[in-house]
């Protein structure tokens, strides 16, 4: 059986509010007005580098290489489609999401993709909303968090303001505003210590979204919850070699915005000087007997969320000694 393959994408949905409405408004108008409607939206995401995977009466499934490129085809769409002129107003929601998704003939599949839909069911006629996975260039207002249908843990949504375009919205109901803690998935073959971890960093106000007993799994968990931060044992499940830092870098390349914090039982410095490479914002690399040191562990963890970098000072005297 072949390899699924899989690709990191930004997603853009798209509809037009009330289009029962509209079709019973306008008649025979209708096929005209969703035409026009059509042609301004698929020129945006052209123009921007996009694809549109698919099209089925009034939405649009998009998909792009870069979220900035997806958020200034929803804006440069939402202007195109405020300035022209229609029988009766005509308002498009639109929602912008980021994650992997398995490839399937020309388009794509799975939860990444639901999320970006679940996005753009949340907006309203004018709005963009994007959700908290992309990086956003645009002005913008943090709406807080939100839970999609279907989606494992609440979303966090952010508004595209742009001048000339409405900016006045009702607020979401039932969003969460306001700092929430730190999500965390976890993944060690322990059970015995991820629950632990689990059970220390809760108390500490953080949310452990997610456990696995291993690095297919932790990917898996990854992508469907986009953590803050990845707490990876280096030795894994099925060969309990490599697989924690063959996994470290395989979240740093599919999520730049989670942090990885590698536990080791034993001092490493092979696997440390390969994960070190390169940029080390939002690295951490600790032996497993720093658990214990509650206070130390938990500012640990902090800070590789927040995107600072942390290495235990008996690795980092080795890495010194290798180093010279």
């Amino acid at each position: 059986m072949p390899e699924q393959r899989t690709e990191e994408r930004t997603f853009l949905f798209t509809d037009i509010e009330g289009s029962t409405r509209l079709l019973a408004q306008l008649g025979n108008d209708y096929g005209s007005v969703l035409e026009r409607h059509r042609s301004l939206i698929q020129a945006a995401v052209e123009e921007n580098g996009g694809r549109v995977v698919d099209r089925r009466g009034d939405e649009f499934f998009a998909a792009f290489e870069r979220s900035h490129d997806a958020v200034q085809a929803a804006v440069q769409a939402q202007l195109a489609l405020e300035t022209a002129e229609w029988p009766i107003p005509l308002r498009v929601r639109m929602g912008v999401h980021r994650g992997r998704a398995q490839v399937a003939g020309d388009g794509y599949v799975g939860l990444a993709v639901h999320h970006a839909a679940r996005v753009c069911q949340t907006a309203r006629g004018g709005e963009i909303l994007v959700s908290g996975s992309v990086e956003v260039e645009h002005e913008g207002e943090d709406l807080g968090e939100l839970p999609l249908k279907g989606i494992p843990q609440p979303t966090r949504f952010r508004r595209i303001l742009v001048p000339g375009l409405d900016r006045e919205f009702p607020p979401l109901p039932g969003a969460v505003a306001g700092p929430r803690g730190l999500r965390i998935v976890l993944a060690d073959d322990s059970v015995l210590l991820r629950e632990g971890i689990a059970s220390l960093l809760e108390e500490e106000g953080m949310d452990v979204v997610g456990q696995a007993g291993d690095a297919e799994d932790l990917l898996t968990l990854v992508d469907e919850t986009l953590p803050d931060l990845a707490i990876v044992d280096i030795r894994m499940p099925p060969t309990k070699t490599d697989e924690g830092i063959r996994a470290a870098h395989e979240i740093r390349r599919r999520c730049s915005k989670t942090g990885v914090l590698v536990l080791s039982s034993y001092i490493d410095v092979v696997s440390a000087l390969e994960l070190f490479k390169g940029d080390r914002g939002g690295l951490g690399y600790l032996l497993k007997e720093r658990v214990a040191d509650v206070d130390e562990f938990v500012a640990a963890v902090r800070k590789v969320a927040e995107g600072g970098t942390t290495v235990d000072e008996v690795i980092a005297d080795e890495l010194e000694l290798v180093l010279k």
